[in-house]
């Protein structure tokens, strides 16, 4: 039923950006309207990061694809998160798409480009609080169903002692998934902080917890490149213990080949950042209100060794 929902959701939106582009003569759609339209992208994520590439690129090729500025950028510390929307919206941008690590800290300023009139539209982060903020509607992975998904089929491959590793400090996305997993999958769930930003202290902090209790038998990552992490530490620990992850890089839809990843949960990140561009363009151009008050799902889907092959090549070219 989920996969149907997202589908229709995405039909909606097909048909709605046919009827803009029909033969009609509404000057709203002309080339040269599309250009004076300028929208500012403004995630929590780190340059240079898998993930993030991936809604920069659907981002900018849904403003390609309609001939409008993307303005693109990005910073961790909500504070700093939040002095980027201000400026967006003392630049007057035609709207803003923004990711909510941490609602609290923004919510002054999401409100605040609302009140200007500015549309905005929530991604990745911010399911729970999209609608109080006035957002038009939330692009993303509901991480409470993604998890409980994962805890079930972490559950039917027997496993029953798994660490789940959160890679970014007050990230309310990431704690939300550990703790859903935890409520499905029926045995021992322990979360693992480590440090996002440096790959080899990620592995070194999952392979000192490997080799301190042989009985972990599951590392979950919850970011494709530390699933490459995970894998390393269970091999330098010596350990048996299964990886899984959230998130896809062509690396780890190479290792779901070998088998040294069970599985990935693909949110489709490419996917929110075209959405969140094509909802604002669809609110310029046509006034309407993707969503009808509900998010729009990107996901959650899973990539096994079964259909990870049909989705390489999109790996491949940075877009899954």
């Amino acid at each position: 039923m989920k996969r149907i929902k997202i589908v229709g959701a995405l039909v909606v939106v097909a048909g709605l950006l046919a009827a803009c582009s029909g033969t009609g003569s509404d000057s709203g759609t002309s080339s040269s309207a599309k250009k004076d339209f300028t929208y500012a992208v403004i995630t929590h994520g780190a340059p240079g990061d898998a993930f993030w590439d991936r809604v920069k690129s659907g981002a900018e090729a849904a403003g390609k694809d309609y001939g409008v500025k993307v303005q693109y950028s990005s910073d961790a510390d909500p504070a700093k998160q939040s002095q980027l929307i201000d400026g967006a919206v003392a630049d007057k941008v035609n709207g803003i798409v923004v990711s909510m690590a941490n609602p609290d800290g923004l919510e002054a300023s999401v409100k605040k480009a609302v009140a200007a009139g500015i549309p905005v539209i929530t991604i990745n982060s911010g399911v729970d609080q999209f609608k109080a903020f006035g957002a038009i509607t939330h692009v993303g992975q509901t991480e409470t169903i993604a998890g409980e998904a994962v805890g079930e089929r972490l559950k039917t491959e027997g496993l029953k002692n798994t660490i789940c590793v959160i890679q970014e400090a007050g990230n309310v996305g990431l704690e939300e998934r550990c703790k859903a997993v935890a409520k499905t999958f029926g045995g021992k769930v322990e979360n693992l902080q480590v440090d996002g930003t440096d790959d080899n202290a990620v592995q070194a902090t999952i392979t000192s917890k490997l080799q301190a209790d042989k009985s972990i038998d599951a590392v979950l990552t919850l970011g494709g490149q530390y699933a490459i992490d995970g894998v390393a530490a269970v091999k330098d620990s010596g350990s048996k213990a299964k990886v899984a992850t959230f998130d896809l890089s062509e690396d780890v839809i190479k290792d779901i080949q070998d088998g040294t990843i069970l599985f990935a949960v693909d949110q489709q990140p490419y996917v929110q950042g075209f959405m969140g561009v094509t909802g604002l363009y669809l609110k310029s151009t046509n006034g309407n209100d993707i969503g009808g008050g509900q998010p729009i799902n990107s996901g959650p889907a899973f990539i096994t060794k079964e259909n990870a092959a049909a989705v390489a090549k999109f790996a491949a070219n940075g877009t899954r």
